[in-house]
C-alpha cells in the first residue's frame, strides 16, 4: 500500500521534509548520473543523504548548474514527459525513488500530499527565480556570498560549512569562472569574513558581513 512518509530533518534550520512515497532506496557513488536530460520523467527522487546536482548541457557544450539538492530535497518533479536536466550525485548518495503515476495518483487522493507537492513546487519556483536574478545582475563577489549563505540556511550549518561541491561547480552555477570563484574566495579570506580550513570547508568569521553584502 502507498503511503506518504517524511524523511528525518537534518537540522532545525530546514523546513520539515517533503512527504514522499514509500519508494525503495538506491546507494550511488560519486559523480554517478542518477537521470539524464531528456529522458522520460517517469520517477521522481528524494535525497536521503548526500548531495546532487541538476544540470543541463547547453548547445555550445557548457554546463548549467540549476540547483544543489540535500537531504529531504524532492526532485525530478517535471511538468512534461521528460526530464530538463541531468541529476548527478556530488559523492556517496541514498536516493528514495517512487513512480510519478504512483505520486500523482497519491496527491489526488489526498489533499495533504497535493498541498505539499505545491510547496515543493513554489519553493522550487522561488529558488530558480532567485538564481536567474543573481546570475544577471549580481557581481561575482555578491554571488559567491549568496550560495554560502544558501548552503549556510539548507544544511543548518552555524559556522563550519561542510562544502559538498567542487570549486568548478559552483562556478558552473554561478556563471562564473573556476578562477574568479577562487580569487573570490581568497579574497573573502583575506578580508575576514571566512577561513578555508580545508579544501571542502568554509568557515563563517563574519556573516553578517557577507549578509550585508547580498542585501
Amino acid at each position: 500500500m502507498l503511503s506518504v512518509i517524511h524523511a528525518p530533518t537534518p537540522s532545525s534550520a530546514r523546513q520539515s521534509a517533503a512527504p514522499i512515497l514509500d519508494g525503495p532506496h538506491r546507494a550511488h557513488g560519486r559523480d554517478e548520473t542518477i537521470f539524464d536530460q531528456d529522458a522520460p520523467a517517469d520517477r521522481v527522487y528524494q535525497l536521503i543523504s548526500g548531495s546532487v546536482r541538476t544540470c543541463r548541457i547547453l548547445r555550445d557544450g557548457r554546463r548549467q548548474i540549476e540547483a544543489f539538492h540535500f537531504p529531504g530535497d524532492v526532485f525530478g518533479l517535471e511538468r512534461g514527459a521528460t526530464h530538463r536536466v541531468s541529476a548527478q550525485t556530488l559523492g556517496q548518495a541514498l536516493v528514495r525513488v517512487m513512480p510519478r503515476a504512483a505520486l500523482d495518483a497519491l496527491a489526488a487522493e489526498r489533499g495533504d500530499v497535493a498541498r505539499r507537492l505545491l510547496e515543493l513546487t513554489t519553493d522550487s519556483l522561488r529558488r530558480s527565480q532567485d538564481h536567474a536574478l543573481m546570475l544577471g545582475r549580481r557581481a561575482a563577489c555578491e554571488r559567491v556570498a549568496a550560495l554560502l549563505l544558501d548552503l549556510a540556511e539548507r544544511t543548518g550549518a552555524e559556522v563550519l560549512l561542510d562544502v559538498p561541491m567542487s570549486r568548478q561547480d559552483m562556478a558552473d552555477y554561478l556563471g562564473l569562472t573556476i578562477e574568479t570563484v577562487s580569487r573570490t574566495l581568497t579574497q573573502f579570506q583575506q578580508d575576514g569574513l571566512i577561513a578555508l580550513p580545508a579544501a571542502r570547508k568554509v568557515l563563517l568569521r563574519d556573516r553578517g558581513a557577507l549578509e550585508a553584502m547580498v542585501d
